[in-house]
């Protein structure tokens, strides 16, 4: 509804502005936060600026249209859950982070969207599009006096209201659960499970070692072979037996919690090896830890960093997330240093931290009746060596 026209502009008025400059206007919304971006030529930085402002401080959202835009969110919803890895990391949110907010979905349950009105969108702007919790962040051809100066000018209508991101959060903290939810549907061709323990947050000094742990534990398809000769030796278990479609580490960082662990997508009768492969390779990290793994971890890391940072857009995307998250953009030196300073006996505490005899959450979708029981998973995130 942000780009259905504000007071000043029609929707026709604002789409014929951003096409004839060629420009790029956008939004997207994860978990914890909502990107608002523009991406144009240098000459138009200004009047892209001006447009942002005007969007987001006086849209006018015409009950009309919300009914109209509420029919496309429906199909949106259909699409979503068209995509099995998506609508499988629903439910592990949703199983973790039971009966808190981070267990909710991005676009809600069906009932919200069909009965959302004008007041609930007014309250939520004047609740979460607060000046303390908003950043503006710009790379490329831009200069940066000329742009802090426009955006004093033209942010003047935003709520100076001083609640917190870190306030809110502690109103409605995430806790972790362990549970599983199994969604058994034998006409799938292939099951689909995820392995998650209870992550760190992002300002935990230990999500830097989480991250090289992701990198040990490396990720896999098999239409892109290799897997034999990969580094992980997680990898060369799945990939030597062919037991997984496709695998990968995950770990992701939230405002006061996080999620750590392995997807992977398999056929139903591989479902047992492919499950003690990642469990035994998980609880490994806890005990034996070599320097090499850790230090070729730690490369692919750095280099997936960089890579990920290959443009003007998520470059600015990235400083606008480290501000909302750390308070300022950490430098890539400090990253690095950061990173380097991860050691196998690092590696090893923050598994034991994290890992060892800890709970987990498991999602599965598909034919999974051959997927081992939750006290089996949960079994084998210790290991007892007589």
């Amino acid at each position: 509804m942000i780009f259905k026209g504000t007071e000043t502009r029609s929707v026709r008025q604002l789409e014929e502005e951003i096409e004839n400059m060629g420009a790029h206007l956008n939004a997207y919304t994860s978990r914890e936060q909502t990107t608002y971006y523009a991406k144009v030529i240098e000459k138009d930085v200004g009047k892209a600026v001006e447009i942002l402002a005007d969007i987001l401080q006086n849209s006018k959202f015409d009950e009309a249209r919300i009914y109209r835009e509420r029919d496309v969110i429906l199909r949106e919803m259909e699409e979503v859950e068209g995509q099995t890895e998506e609508v499988l990391f629903d439910h592990l949110h949703a199983t973790a982070f039971q009966y808190t907010p981070l267990g909710r979905t991005i676009l809600g349950p069906a009932q919200n969207i069909k009965t959302i009105t004008k007041e609930h969108l007014k309250n939520y702007i004047a609740t979460h599009y607060t000046a303390p919790r908003m950043v503006i962040s710009a790379a490329g051809a831009v200069n940066h006096g000329a742009l802090v100066d426009q955006v004093k000018k033209l942010f003047t209508h935003l709520s100076a209201d001083p609640t917190t991101a870190s306030q809110l959060v502690a109103k409605e903290p995430a806790t972790f659960t362990g549970s599983e939810v199994r969604i058994i549907d034998d006409d799938m061709p292939l099951a689909q499970f995820a392995v998650a323990f209870s992550g760190a947050p992002w300002t935990d000094p230990d999500s830097i070692a989480l991250m090289v742990m992701q990198s040990m534990l490396g990720s896999w398809n098999k239409n892109t072979g290799g897997g034999k000769h990969m580094g992980s030796e997680l990898v060369q278990k799945v990939g030597i037996n062919e037991v997984a479609e496709n695998m990968m580490a995950f770990n992701t960082n939230y405002k006061d919690t996080g999620l750590f662990g392995v997807y992977a997508v398999a056929k139903p009768d591989c479902l047992d090896d492919l499950s003690f492969a990642i469990m035994n390779e998980i609880s490994k990290l806890c005990y034996r830890v070599s320097d090499a793994d850790v230090t070729r971890a730690r490369n692919q890391l750095k280099s997936s960093l960089q890579l990920h940072i290959d443009g003007t857009s998520p470059i600015a995307e990235d400083i606008g997330r480290q501000l909302l998250t750390y308070g300022r953009r950490i430098p890539a030196a400090e990253l690095f240093a950061r990173i380097d300073a991860v050691d196998a006996r690092t590696v090893k505490r923050v598994a034991n931290r994290f890992i060892f005899d800890q709970d987990v959450a498991i999602a599965a979708m598909g034919p999974i009746t051959k997927l081992p029981d939750y006290n089996w998973f949960r079994r084998r995130t210790y290991l007892n060596r007589y």
